[in-house]
């Protein structure tokens, strides 16, 4: 029998980490599936996350640690998170040969640091449930009778299931096939979708000269977000600087925030170079090294202070005149370059857009989703799971745990329900 020949029990559209997951767990529940995706291989962003190393999850304390950092709409992945959580997410790929590692931050990632061995682990998960397999599946329309939906019109033929789960993913990075149709199947389903919009997305700088710091990495810096002279949050650790404006985790993490103020107002960044430094000592440290180099040229004293790309540049914002000779600087000048290394200021320009933000905030309205059965409350054969719902987190691991969640949860409950089956 074809596959448009036969009607499943569950259909899952989208092949990324919460379809795959979806998918073999409602096979594993005993389940007859599809899995229907639109590109020509499975899981094609997830072999780019976390650098190709695939940051899997975030081994948090406990499942409240872990939710406070999804933000407002964080409690709605209890369920999901109790259901399996981060541990559950180590042992199920320890099980099929992905041995795990725990870096800084609780950042787990496979100990080859090879994202395609955590595909494998996917798609083998799927094949041990006998998942059937519908590649470069473009959706054409959806057909829905009596509030249930019933099949899906794919370009060959139409896909009939008792469940659908849509596990379509967001709208970041459009060029693994992420376009956010998911986003347009909803709404003419009747769910509300809250705008999609980027998130962890590098930051766009007003000012020219960050183009010559571009490739500048920095560790254990600390910026500041101000909007209307007053600080509105900050982060500690890595960034990196591009043609553009700044990037790297704690940007990424600050991104969300940046966009939401920019809808108020201009945002500014300030860096502090030396965070474990305070005024007097950090003085005390300039003028130890422009002693040092007292007969050399300002230019070449500040070797010791700071990353040799990043020395035109303050020296240019500083105004201090860069011949001249380093014992010979006024203390009003050595305020100023202490000022410049505490406080770096960079005007946001704005966000970049999908095509380099990680993920994607918004989509479908969690008020319209079960969030113990991650079941529609509008159409009662549909279930979500991943990036489609109005749910994210900061980098670290903890989108990909709420992509395996859902859909575990997703899977395990479209697997259990009979609504479609007439």
């Amino acid at each position: 029998m074809g596959l448009f020949d036969q009607k499943f029990d569950v259909a899952v559209i989208g092949g990324g980490p919460a379809g795959l997951l979806a998918a073999g767990t409602a096979a594993q529940s005993g389940a007859g599936v599809v899995l229907i995706e639109k590109n020509d291989r499975l899981g094609k962003k997830l072999l780019i996350t976390g650098k190709g190393r695939c940051n899997l999850t975030n081994a948090v304390k406990d499942g409240r640690d872990f939710i406070k950092e999804l933000g407002k709409n964080g409690p709605f992945l209890f369920s999901s998170l109790t259901a399996f959580g981060p541990h559950d997410v180590i042992d199920f790929f320890n099980r099929r040969g992905v041995k795990t590692k725990v870096e800084r931050g609780g950042r787990v990632f496979p100990v080859s640091d090879n994202a395609a061995d955590v595909l494998k682990a996917l798609i083998g998960y799927i094949n041990e449930g006998k998942v059937k397999l519908v590649k470069n599946a473009e959706i054409l329309d959806l057909i829905k009778e009596n509030n249930l939906l019933k099949k899906i019109k794919l370009p060959d033929g139409e896909i009939s299931a008792n469940n659908f789960i849509f596990a379509t993913g967001g709208l970041a990075y459009p060029q693994t096939g992420s376009t956010g149709d998911g986003f347009g199947f909803a709404q003419k389903l009747g769910h509300a979708v809250i705008k999609p919009e980027p998130a962890l997305a590098p930051v766009m700088a007003k000012e020219k000269w960050v183009k010559e710091l571009e490739g500048l990495s920095l560790k254990n810096i600390r910026i500041n977000l101000w909007q209307n002279n007053k600080k509105m949050a900050e982060r500690f650790g890595e960034a990196l600087f591009t043609a553009e404006g700044l990037s790297g985790p704690i940007i990424l993490d600050l991104s969300q925030e940046i966009g939401r103020l920019l809808k108020i107002g201009p945002v500014e960044l300030k860096i502090n170079f030396k965070p474990a430094l305070d005024y007097p000592t950090l003085d005390k440290r300039i003028q130890k090294d422009l002693a040092a180099n007292k007969n050399k040229a300002f230019k070449n004293s500040l070797d010791e202070l700071l990353p040799q790309k990043l020395i035109p540049v303050m020296i240019k914002l500083s105004g201090i005149e860069k011949n001249k000779k380093a014992g010979q600087l006024t203390r009003a000048e050595r305020a100023k370059l202490a000022k410049l290394l505490t406080e770096l200021k960079l005007n946001v320009a704005g966000l970049a857009g999908f095509d380099k933000a990680i993920v994607t905030a918004g989509g479908i309205d969690l008020k319209e989703i079960d969030p113990k059965t991650m079941r529609s409350k509008i159409i009662p054969n549909l279930y979500f799971a991943g990036e489609i719902i109005d749910l994210n987190g900061p980098t670290g691991g903890f989108n990909l745990q709420i992509c395996f969640s859902t859909g575990f949860v997703a899977g395990r409950s479209a697997a259990g329900k009979n609504i479609g089956a007439k």
